[in-house]
């Protein structure tokens, strides 16, 4: 496991559940800060004070990225976007890949350097995306759906004020599926390929096909989730679908069926690349190098995978 433990980087060390305990103490205690509009929260919404870290290979950093595009808050916000190559003992690194760029504000390598100029004590995983304060100096926030958020309603003074991605009227829905979209198709993909066990991985495998046929039926006869609007629900199961055919088929063993066989999340999922702007936040590129790097002799090699289903009959 790759983490910084009471700010020490390691590149390889055990879990137990006393690290885990500490890790959930942090993740819950330390960088949950709110960006508001009105200044409330001590971090206020203005142009060129936060900065993002990203990855294009990243689902969770991915819905960051979508949303800053759509939102139009690309010269609002800065962006660094670290390279896909994980799977080094830095983990994440900074430049050395098309697309891929240096840290132009805080001129660090490795991205676990900006937690420990942020929290000198830090415990815990080094993930994306960050969302960074110029200002202060630290980091404000490290939750995708927390920053989905204040991206999408703090910042309409600078961005695109006609666009709500968790409408009022809608948000109980979209609460309800950003659950069941988390639960089990998001983490869901990560449940089946690092499985430890047979029994756990058909378990996780059946789950998450059993959502997607759910997401299959609902999907039958309106063109979103919630019906004609394209919501957050969309963009959280979007970063998910995208990757699914490319990598989480093959790489993480989610290959019972693939996106192209769902008829309606397939032509789903292929509206919502289409729409202006989508494409350019997906690099191929990155997520294949990232999931066919990072993951070797992580995975369980001897865990037989259910797919795919190959009828030969004529």
């Amino acid at each position: 496991m790759k983490l910084l433990i009471n700010g020490i980087w390691h590149s390889s060390h055990p879990d137990s559940a006393q690290l885990q305990t500490e890790r959930n103490r942090v993740r819950t205690q330390f960088f949950r800060n709110w960006i508001t509009a009105d200044a409330s929260s001590g971090y206020k919404a203005e142009p060129d004070r936060y900065h993002l870290y990203v990855s294009y290979a990243c689902p969770y950093a991915h819905r960051a990225i979508l949303i800053r595009k759509l939102k139009k808050l690309e010269n609002i916000i800065s962006m660094s976007v670290l390279s896909p190559d994980w799977g080094s003992p830095q983990g994440w690194t900074f430049a050395s890949w098309t697309d891929a760029t240096t840290d132009d504000v805080n001129g660090h390598d490795y991205l676990y350097q900006v937690y420990q100029q942020a929290k000198p004590d830090f415990t815990g995983k080094v993930t994306v995306p960050v969302l960074w304060d110029k200002q202060k100096g630290t980091i404000v926030n490290y939750e995708s759906a927390e920053i989905l958020r204040m991206l999408n309603c703090e910042f309409n003074t600078f961005g695109d004020a006609t666009i709500d991605f968790y409408p009022k009227d809608l948000r109980e829905e979209i609460d309800q599926l950003n659950d069941f979209i988390g639960d089990r198709i998001s983490d869901g993909v990560y449940h089946a390929g690092f499985a430890s066990s047979q029994e756990a991985y058909d378990s996780a495998v059946e789950r998450l096909f059993n959502a997607l046929n759910t997401l299959e039926q609902s999907l039958e006869h309106k063109p979103y989730l919630t019906g004609d609007r394209l919501t957050e629900a969309d963009l959280r199961l979007f970063t998910t679908l995208v990757r699914f055919d490319a990598v989480y088929y093959t790489a993480l063993h989610c290959n019972l069926q693939r996106l192209a066989d769902y008829p309606n999340l397939w032509n789903y999922t292929r509206r919502i690349y289409h729409l202006p702007g989508v494409a350019e936040t997906v690099k191929f590129d990155h997520i294949k190098r990232h999931y066919f790097d990072t993951y070797e002799g992580i995975i369980n090699r001897r865990i037989i995978p259910k797919g795919p289903q190959i009828d030969f009959e004529l």
